[in-house]
């Protein structure tokens, strides 16, 4: 029944972030209460109308900008990234998928442009992210009510504030929620050099905790190594190497992992499980290898593995709005003492969104996509 409510959900906050329905409250008094002119804008947006290749079906439209109602934000989007779940989304592979035609993109930074008479908790000028996935990030300005809406602080880089909402919150939560580590303990990843694992290694690193990143082969690993172990990895080693049996002697400087965070599967996540302690988790939040998970039954019986799922969207379900406010906070302080910073990102304006679609599918891809407006 949630997955239904909640679809049902995310389906409506599409329509109304990308115009195509009017907000609550949009009508009467109320909409011509707020300081910016009422006339209808027109607004740019990447639209998909069916799932398939991203670089096939979105397409940068022109969309008629709802008006703003008592309880609505009109907000002028600054920067928006690509991330896997945004591309799995168009391709139609997600867990939540807004009814077509639908406004591409889940997380974004914004500025507050205008608010309706009942909004107290905004005022123009704020920055804002979206409370909710599903939201349609990737377009020049939009509507929206202000519950689905979290003002987050100005003086954090643009950077930073766009790619706050999704990859270090999933990183630190999975640190958090999953094993009671002390500082000293040790933590093994896959796909390290994600945005997820670059949130892992520096947010690890502020708790005291060492990290062993798991990384594809590739030309220029050394440089990679060197950026990882910059932002606080403590090892870095490619898949190739986890499988080699001198890995038992891994261990013998650094006590093994009671937390493994897996965003691949298939093979690389049978790895992560033989490095695990007696009694440790697995935490699986992605399947980059199209692969399933196997665990083979003696680590199962003989080590009493754990193998557990992860997904923020379940998360803000399960828990309040205040709490994930909480959550952004307390990422937003790590941010101004330099103990967490964006991943490594490359800015594309809007116009250019082909490229960077195409770019953001490209294996080796080590620099995030951010569409600027």
């Amino acid at each position: 029944m949630w997955v239904c409510s909640k679809l049902w959900r995310v389906r409506t906050a599409a329509r109304q972030w990308r115009g195509l329905l009017p907000a609550s409250g949009c009508h009467g008094p109320a909409a011509s209460s707020y300081s910016a002119s009422a006339e209808p804008a027109r607004v740019r947006a990447l639209v998909y109308g069916h799932h398939g290749d991203p670089a096939k079906v979105v397409e940068l439209k022109n969309l008629e900008l709802a008006a703003v109602g008592g309880s609505d934000v009109r907000v002028k989007m600054l920067a928006a990234p690509i991330n896997p779940s945004d591309i799995n989304m168009i391709q139609g592979n997600y867990g939540l998928l807004p009814e077509l035609p639908a406004v591409g993109g889940n997380e974004g930074v914004a500025q507050v442009v205008a608010v309706g008479s009942s909004v107290t908790g905004l005022k123009p000028g704020d920055w804002v992210i979206p409370a909710n996935a599903g939201l349609g990030t990737w377009r020049t300005e939009a509507v929206f009510s202000e519950e689905a809406l979290i003002q987050v602080p100005s003086d954090i880089p643009l950077q930073s504030a766009a790619t706050l909402g999704v990859n270090p919150c999933t990183a630190y939560r999975m640190l958090m929620d999953f094993e009671q580590l002390q500082p000293g303990d040790s933590v093994i990843q896959n796909a390290s050099n994600s945005g997820v694992g670059q949130a892992v290694i520096q947010i690890a690193a502020a708790l005291g905790l060492r990290t062993i990143n798991v990384v594809r082969d590739r030309p220029d690993i050394q440089k990679l190594s060197d950026r990882l172990k910059s932002l606080g990895a403590e090892h870095v080693i490619t898949e190739e190497e986890l499988r080699r049996p001198e890995m038992k002697n891994f261990f013998k400087d650094m006590p093994q992992p009671r937390l493994a965070l897996n965003c691949v599967g298939g093979k690389s996540s049978t790895e992560l499980l033989r490095q695990l302690a007696r009694g440790g988790t697995m935490v699986t939040y992605g399947g980059m290898a199209k692969q399933p998970v196997i665990a083979s039954v003696s680590l199962l019986i003989f080590k009493d593995l754990k193998l557990r799922g992860f997904w923020l969207s379940q998360w803000k379900k399960d828990h309040s709005p205040d709490q994930f406010k909480e959550l952004i906070l307390t990422l937003c302080d790590l941010i101004r003492r330099g103990q967490l910073t964006a991943p490594a990102c490359s800015q594309v304006p809007l116009q250019d969104y082909q490229s960077a679609l195409e770019a953001s599918m490209k294996p080796f891809m080590s620099s995030k996509q951010i569409l600027t407006m």
